[in-house]
C-alpha cells in the first residue's frame, strides 16, 4: 500500500514511535533495536513500513532500513511467528547477530532470544539458516552517519555524555527551535555550533 513514511519523530516508546507528516501523526510499531537506530525525537526520519490488515484491526510496522524490514518479513514467514512476535525477536537481538546465530546453527543461543522457544528456534533454523540476505556489516554506524547533526551527537558522546541522553536533548532543542527562522536560516556549521553549546549548558 505504501513503502515508507517520512516526517518528524514526535515520541519514542518501547516497541513504538509516533511520527508526524503533513498534519497526521502516525502510531507505528517498531522493534526496539530499530528505535535506537532512528534519529532522536524532534528530528526528521524515514520509516520503511509494512501494513497488517485483519478483520478487526490495522497496524503499521516500521523499520529503520529496507533490510531491517526484509528481516521482519522473513521472520513472519516462519510458522508460529506473527508480526508481534517478529517485533519482539528483533527487539531482543540485532539483525547482524541474529543472522550469525542462524548461520552457525546455534540452537541454544537462538532459544535465549526473547520470544523464541525451543520449538520456534527449530523452525527458524529450518526455514532461515543461510537464507537471510541481511548484510553482516554493522548497521548502526551506517545509520548514525545519516542522522541529522550526527557530528554534534558524536562530539558530545566522545566527551563522555550518554549517547541516548545526547540524542534526546538534541531532539528537544531542535523541537524548541523548529519555528525559529534565525536558527533555520543559518549555515549548517553555525547551527551545529549553536546546538553543541546549548546542549552542553543544558546537560551540565
Amino acid at each position: 500500500m505504501f513503502n515508507s513514511i517520512s516526517g518528524v519523530i514526535t515520541a519514542k516508546f518501547p516497541h513504538r514511535i509516533f511520527i508526524e507528516t503533513s498534519g497526521i501523526e502516525w502510531d507505528i510499531s517498531v522493534p526496539d533495536s530499530n528505535i535506537d537506530m532512528l534519529p532522536p525525537v524532534g528530528a526528521e526520519a524515514r520509516i520503511f513500513t509494512w501494513l497488517q490488515h485483519t478483520d478487526t484491526a490495522m497496524q503499521i510496522f516500521g523499520f529503520s532500513t529496507d533490510e531491517e524490514r526484509g528481516l521482519f518479513l522473513d521472520l513472519i514467514k516462519v510458522e508460529g511467528i506473527g508480526a508481534k512476535g517478529a517485533v519482539r525477536i528483533m527487539s531482543g537481538v540485532s539483525s547482524s547477530r541474529l543472522v550469525q546465530i542462524l548461520d552457525s546453527g546455534d540452537l541454544e543461543m537462538l532459544e535465549k532470544i526473547p520470544g523464541v522457544g525451543k520449538k520456534t528456534a527449530g523452525k527458524m533454523l529450518l526455514a532461515l539458516k543461510g537464507r537471510i540476505p541481511v548484510s553482516a556489516a554493522p548497521v548502526q554506524a551506517a545509520v548514525s552517519a545519516r542522522l541529522p547533526y550526527s557530528d554534534v551527537i558524536e562530539s558530545l558522546a566522545s566527551m563522555g555524555y550518554d549517547r541516548k541522553t545526547v540524542e534526546l536533548r538534541i531532539g528537544q532543542i531542535l523541537e524548541s527551535l523548529k519555528n525559529d527562522e534565525s536558527f533555520s536560516g543559518k549555515p549548517q556549521k553555525e547551527r551545529e555550533d549553536i546546538l553543541f553549546r546549548r546542549a552542553i549548558v543544558e546537560m551540565a
